[in-house]
């Protein structure tokens, strides 16, 4: 069948290997769809894929800032933030079995996903499956290059390349995260509007150690804080030793 070059249609026999990156095994016949996640339904939307991904790219990346400190041939550097995983990967759909239009069964409703949704302001979440991988995010890219044609000019075959980013909530992040260690001594590079008691309250989940940090660093006045000072966040000690 057309097509099946550059996708694997989902009902093959079992047996026919899966190249697909990923943990996914040989022989799967499972379909891979993509189902809206938010804003919530009592039916979810999904939209299935008439052939599954080959290929699956995943990356991700983290911010690090260097810390200007003269003499040093190479700056330290310091943990700013992480990004947004990103999820991308090509799919062919195809309508030239019955020569229907491909835009109106495949290529529309995944492009409405870049749509604002009116109870969230801003696009749908949703999420790739199949078999047992899932990626939830934001469609934040399509590409369509359309490759078949019926003899009236519409097209009937598709590839879609899209590109997705992870979507996670604050309160997701914060029970993954575990940046609080009192117990390591680390660096930090004063930011404007800073407070010794913020910087506390980051480093340790509570702003009342300040004064360690002010007497780690000789600060007499923690008012006066400038932009841009390394300042050590020293090991969680008790107060008074």
């Amino acid at each position: 069948m057309a097509g099946q070059s550059a996708g694997q249609p989902a009902g093959q026999p079992a047996g026919q290997p899966t190249s697909a990156a990923g943990s996914l095994a040989r022989g799967t016949t499972k379909k891979a769809y993509l189902e809206v996640v938010l804003p919530r339904a009592a039916e979810p939307k999904r939209i299935a894929l008439c052939f599954n991904p080959t290929e699956l790219q995943l990356s991700k990346q983290n911010t690090f800032a260097e810390v200007p400190i003269p003499g040093l041939g190479a700056p330290p550097i310091q943990y700013v933030r992480g990004a947004s995983e990103k999820l991308t990967f090509d799919v062919i759909v195809d309508t030239s079995g019955d020569m229907s239009d491909v835009r109106t069964t495949y290529v529309d409703p995944i492009r409405r996903l870049m749509n604002v949704a009116p109870q969230l302001h801003a696009p749908p979440v949703v999420k790739l499956v199949w078999d047992t991988l899932e990626f939830v995010g934001v469609l934040e890219s399509l590409g369509v290059t359309y490759t078949l044609f019926s003899d009236d000019g519409k097209p009937v075959r598709a590839k879609l390349a899209l590109g997705m980013k992870e979507y996670t909530t604050i309160a997701e992040q914060v029970a993954r995260a575990k940046n609080q260690s009192p117990d390591v001594e680390k660096a930090y590079v004063v930011q404007r509007g800073d407070t010794l008691s913020q910087i506390a309250e980051q480093a340790y989940g509570d702003p009342a150690p300040w004064r360690q940090i002010a007497r780690a660093n000789g600060i007499a006045d923690p008012r006066a804080l400038e932009p841009g000072r390394t300042l050590t966040i020293p090991r969680l000690a008790p107060e008074g030793t």
